[in-house]
């Protein structure tokens, strides 16, 4: 199952529906969305920084990760960036295959 990692910062609005209903809420709702679609959540972390929201989830497929990104934005509350995420066995078979690229200007 493709997995990525999710690093969200939230709003004002964000912020502030965070503070009434908590951490173990906004990890109910992010369970619920996920596993709606197929998925599942391996971790969530809450930070300061950069960030204030970390996520490794798993999707069935990308085009489920889309339809969370989307949703989650539309709705004002966070900006997030998905990073897909590949394991070393995937690394490997992409490096096995051959690619045929010329660099610009060569």
């Amino acid at each position: 199952m493709p997995r990525f990692l999710i690093q969200a910062t939230y709003t004002s609005e964000g912020a502030q529906g965070l503070l009434g209903e908590g951490g173990s809420g906004r990890r109910a709702a992010v369970e619920q969305v996920v596993s709606g679609l197929g998925g599942s959540v391996e971790a969530m972390y809450f930070a300061f920084g950069e960030a204030d929201v970390i996520l490794l989830v798993d999707f069935p497929d990308p085009v489920s990760m889309a339809a969370v990104s989307l949703a989650v934005k539309a709705s004002g509350g966070l900006h997030t960036r998905a990073t897909p995420l590949l394991t070393v066995d995937e690394i490997d078979e992409a490096a096995r295959r051959q690619v045929s690229f010329r660099a610009p200007g060569v």
